[in-house]
């Protein structure tokens, strides 16, 4: 197994699909977007904190017209490197520069039943499943809560869902919230299990996502969360999600500048609202199917466009929350394989530091598998050994033991392949590579039976680390909502 939370994520950057002269086009293109076109902000606290900054304002049309000077002074204070704590100290992450981490995306609204195999809605139980399932998962380094608790009434959504996954993993949980009002209850629940609003803020083991609307615009509702969450102090993933040709230009570099704008707007405004508050830099980027514009999700292009925007998110200083891994497929089969495995690759190789979908969605992101999480850890463990490259040194040379071993041997023996087997070879957990005959022996199971299998052990052995018990009936007496 990788020795990943020892290093703090592997090295990405081998692949740049963006030359330097193409970074720069992009920026002056961005600076000259957030000038002279602007951004629409409907939250009129946050019109007014870019007004009273010196923004240049259309108040009739709700747009704010930032300078290139105005951008540099609030990118500056917002920091190029930020710790995601896990509840368990290996499994902190350290975002920034081109270090690569994966985990779980969402929130589908279906599951594939793990009985049936049929669609159904998810539920709060789900929820909790795949947390748990997620923790075990060694090639996931973190969670986003990955499904919407169908179950519940809307106003009792918000803290559920994080108190789920908070109770059924002790890697990092990130989640979006659908109201104010739970919004500052999740960040309450996380001040109690921290022991107070310093200590989260310190080690935060939560954070929230708050998007901006592309194209160009900061929505009122989300807004207000994004200035909420900013105020806490709580890191917060700001993405936007241009989808090319349909809520920004058709092409690539068209697309990658006006994401830019999206997100970089929103660190802004949560640098206005607190300066210094940690944020990441977000995309959730796509194309739409040029035969019908309707939304992808297992597009390569989105895997273009993420990549490229890791550059430029290298390039501004801000750590990257990206998005590679989902499939449009119906079921776990080639295409979902083939699918996540591209743009998972892409996206890594291009030094993204917060993958996020990277496991377990199908369908335009809409539906969630068991399965799917398994053989995607498989994958990314594959992608992971990307990272790692090729070692060169003169124990990896080999020389004295090819000249012990001589023409026309073999290597089985010897204590350099016992040493080197395990560091050098992928070992897969999955993957079938027994021959023809002990395959039959074994019940001719496809990957998505042994996945299958895999995934109803992990539920029936593995148990995460628990909560505080005396936090967690505080959280109960707390909050009216919770149901657990």
């Amino acid at each position: 197994m990788l020795e990943r939370r020892k290093i703090g994520g592997l090295e990405g950057g081998q692949y740049r699909p963006l030359r330097e002269s193409d970074i720069k086009q992009i920026h002056d293109t961005v600076m000259r977007i957030l000038q002279e076109i602007g951004i629409q902000v409907s939250a009129k606290r946050g019109f007014k904190l870019f007004k009273e900054k010196g923004a240049g304002v259309s108040e009739e049309k709700q747009i704010v017209y930032i300078s290139p000077g105005m951008f540099e002074d609030l990118i500056a204070l917002a920091p190029s490197e930020i710790v995601l704590y896990g509840r368990e100290e290996r499994n902190n992450i350290v975002l920034g520069g081109k270090r690569v981490y994966f985990g779980s995306g969402g929130t589908a609204l279906n599951i594939l039943d793990l009985e049936t195999g049929e669609k159904r809605p998810s539920t709060l139980a789900d929820v909790q499943n795949v947390s748990r399932l997620l923790d075990k998962l060694e090639n996931v380094h973190f969670e986003v809560i990955p499904v919407y608790p169908n179950d519940l009434p809307p106003e009792k959504v918000d803290v559920n869902r994080f108190f789920a996954a908070l109770q059924n993993t002790t890697k990092h949980v990130m989640g979006g919230t659908y109201t104010l009002e739970g919004t500052k209850n999740v960040i309450r629940m996380g001040e109690i299990l921290a022991g107070g609003a310093e200590t989260l803020r310190r080690e935060p083991f939560i954070s929230l996502i708050t998007c901006v609307m592309s194209p160009l615009k900061i929505e009122k509702t989300y807004g207000e969360f994004l200035m909420t969450v900013a105020e806490a102090g709580i890191p917060l993933a700001i993405p936007a999600e241009p989808i090319a040709g349909a809520t920004s230009p058709v092409t690539i570099a068209g697309t990658v500048a006006n994401l830019c704008c999206e997100t970089m707007a929103g660190i802004l405004l949560a640098q206005l609202v607190n300066p210094g508050t940690p944020c990441l830099f977000g995309s959730v980027g796509t194309g739409a199917d040029p035969r019908t514009m309707g939304y992808v999700s297992g597009s390569v292009e989105e895997g273009l466009i993420n990549a490229a925007a890791a550059q430029m998110a290298q390039f501004y200083g801000i750590p990257f929350y990206a998005t590679a891994g989902q499939s449009d497929a119906k079921f776990v089969d080639a295409q979902a394989g083939w699918e996540g495995a591209i743009t998972n690759l892409l996206v890594a190789m291009a030094g993204a530091n917060f993958i996020h979908d990277a496991v377990g969605l199908l369908e335009f992101c809409m539906t969630a598998s068991y399965e799917k999480y398994v053989i995607d850890n498989e994958i990314i463990g594959e992608v992971i050994r990307v990272l790692q490259g090729i070692e060169v040194t003169p124990e990896t040379l080999a020389l004295e033991v090819t000249r012990k071993v001589g023409p026309g041997e073999n290597y089985l023996s010897e204590d350099h392949t016992c040493d080197f087997l395990r560091k050098e070879h992928f070992i897969p957990v999955l993957a079938d590579r027994n021959d023809r005959e002990t395959w039959i022996k074994l019940g001719r199971k496809d990957t998505f039976q042994r996945a299958h299998e895999i995934v109803l052990q992990i539920l029936k052995t593995h148990q995460p680390e628990p909560l505080d018990p005396n936090k967690t009936q505080l959280i109960r007496e707390s909050f009216d909502e919770m149901v657990q």
